[in-house]
Formats: structure tokens, sequence, C-alpha cells
């Protein structure tokens, strides 16, 4: 599937017709991604297929890397007779091209996990969107390090928060605060929650954010670590290890699961506790089976649908866990 998803990326427009035995007046949906050689995109087109699989439809997938091939997408998917496409697009800036080429061939469409933005960089509320829910996906986060630090037993006097932000980033700023008042709302002090913002979503950015917090609070002896996704938190937590904090006294715990492996797989327990798994099963499935809904029998999708499903895990589960969602071998 890895290099079959490379050569997808590389062609751009290489369409994939699912379930070519179907018969010829099944309907025909495209599911547009923008990262067709990560798992999370490979999974939801596998669930896409699934819902294709027991509804009746052809599904039509396409790697969309960029802009152009966005458009000449719309282009093929129109004059192979698709009715309507799921995208994840490749740039939310793209929204008001991409709605003007679908509506002159007349297609529908659904966005998943990328919001579209108009010129004004303001949310295209009016396009039907299926997303994680980030708000209660931070909250979550910050009810699981709460829970982990108590069954450390820790005092609160001598443990601080260490909550790497990019509140510029809608989605990231919703996780973090949504974590952050998860917290408070355990009875943390809001007082020993320390934000600073990172200067990139990765681990550089994130360990150079967590270095400049940590000299600035010398007396914390336990940290918990929180930030918008995976790669934020393991930032984090290298910078506690380049400090000297070792593993019992930390407690990292990331977004997204698949960028988790590799730490979680590590023969020693490291600070990242575990990491909260979204649902790509659900959004692949979910999202192209309202647009089925929509193309079949005139059921409009609602603006925004919230994808709530999630699961923590560590090291003792996490194996199962991405076997489950197909996400394994990885």
């Amino acid at each position: 599937m890895h290099k079959f998803t490379k050569a997808l990326a590389a062609v751009g427009l290489a369409a994939v017709m699912s379930h070519s035995a179907m018969a010829a007046d099944a309907e025909k949906l495209g599911f547009l991604v923008k990262q067709p050689e990560e798992p999370w995109f490979q999974t939801e087109w596998k669930f896409a297929d699934k819902a294709g699989k027991d509804l009746n439809f052809q599904v039509i997938k396409i790697a969309v890397p960029d802009g152009e091939k966005t458009l000449n997408a719309i282009d093929s998917l129109a004059a192979n007779g698709a009715k309507g496409f799921v995208i994840c697009t490749p740039d939310p800036r793209l929204g008001p091209a991409i709605m003007a080429k679908a509506r002159s061939y007349n297609l529908k469409v659904i966005a998943v996990d990328d919001q579209f933005v108009n010129a004004k960089g303001k949310p295209m509320e009016d396009v039907p969107l299926v997303m994680m829910a980030a708000a209660k996906i931070g909250e979550r986060q910050g009810q699981e390090l709460y829970k982990e630090m108590q069954k450390r037993g820790w005092k609160v006097a001598d443990t601080g928060v260490m909550a790497i932000t990019a509140d510029e980033l809608d989605t990231a700023r919703r996780r973090t605060t949504g974590s952050m008042d998860a917290l408070k709302a355990a009875g943390f002090p809001a007082a020993q929650i320390y934000k600073v913002p990172t200067k990139s979503n990765d681990i550089p950015g994130a360990l150079d954010a967590g270095n400049s917090l940590l000299v600035q609070h010398p007396n914390v002896k336990n940290w918990l670590i929180l930030g918008m996704n995976d790669n934020t938190v393991l930032g984090g937590v290298r910078a506690t290890e380049g400090q000297g904090f070792k593993a019992p006294n930390v407690i990292g715990i990331g977004i997204n699961g698949v960028d988790a492996v590799n730490e979680l797989s590590k023969k020693e327990q490291t600070g990242f506790y575990g990491s909260l798994l979204p649902s790509p099963d659900v959004h692949g499935y979910k999202s192209i089976q309202m647009l089925n809904d929509w193309v079949t029998k005139g059921v409009e999708p609602p603006k925004f649908t919230e994808v709530t499903d999630v699961v923590l895990i560590t090291r003792d589960n996490f194996k199962t866990e991405l076997d489950k969602k197909g996400l394994g071998g990885k």
C-alpha cells in the first residue's frame, strides 16, 4: 500500500476505482486526500471503500497534494460521472476555488479533517465539515494527565504543567485550551499551568519552547506536558530529559497516536506516557456515507459534524488499538 500511495501522489490524477464489479449504475463519489502515504488517510480511504461496499456506490480515490492537482481532480471526477466528493484539502485557502469548480459541475462537497477558509481567512461555514472534536479531545488530554498524576501520587505543590501552545491555529488553540480547562476543573491550580508558544508544531520547535520554560521554573519537581499533537508533546519530553528529569517525574500525553508509535515502542519507558488516538476509520466511513445520503436521498448533511471517538493508547495497549483502526503494521 505504501509504494502504491507514493505512486498515486506522484501521478496525482491516478484515480482508483473501487469495487469495479459493482453494477454500472452505482453512484460514483470521490474521496480526495492531501497525503495519501500517511496511515491516517490510508485508513480513511479503506473505510470509505467499506462504506461503498456496504451501501453500493463506487469510490474514486485521488491524491491531491497541491492546488493544481486538486482542481484537476475535480475535472476528472466530473468526467467520470461522479456526483460529489469528500476532500481533505492540501490548503484550506483553496476553499473558494474548490467550491467554484465543484458548483460549475453541480458536484456536492463535504470537507473532512480541515475546514475551508475564504479569501479573508475566515472559515467557510456553509460547506459541510467532518472533523475531530478539538476542544473535547483537549479536555480528555487534561483529564488523563490529571488521572495519571494522581495514580503516581504526585504532590500538586511539586508539579507544573508545560502547556506548549500554538494559539494562532484554531484547532491547536481549542485543544490546548480544552486541556488546561480540564486540569483546572479537576482542581489543578491555574497559577502552576505555564503556557509557552512553539514556533513550529514539531519536535524541534517544541523542544526549544520546553527548554525556555524549564529554566524559568527550577523548583518544579514533576511535569505534566500537553500540546496540540504527539510531536509537540514529544518535544517537551525531550526538553525535560535534557534538563535531567527522569521518566517517573514526567507525564506527557499527545494527540494523534500514529506519531507516538516509535516512542511507545522503546524498550525503556520515557516521560511520554501515551497519546489520544482519534478515529480516521469513523471519519472515512461517516463522511462519505453522509455524501451518499445527500446525493441519493437528498438528505443534506449538517454543516458541522464533530467526531468524538478517541482512545488513550499507552505502551500496554497501543498495538491492539492501532490494529483495530487499521493503523497497525507501522
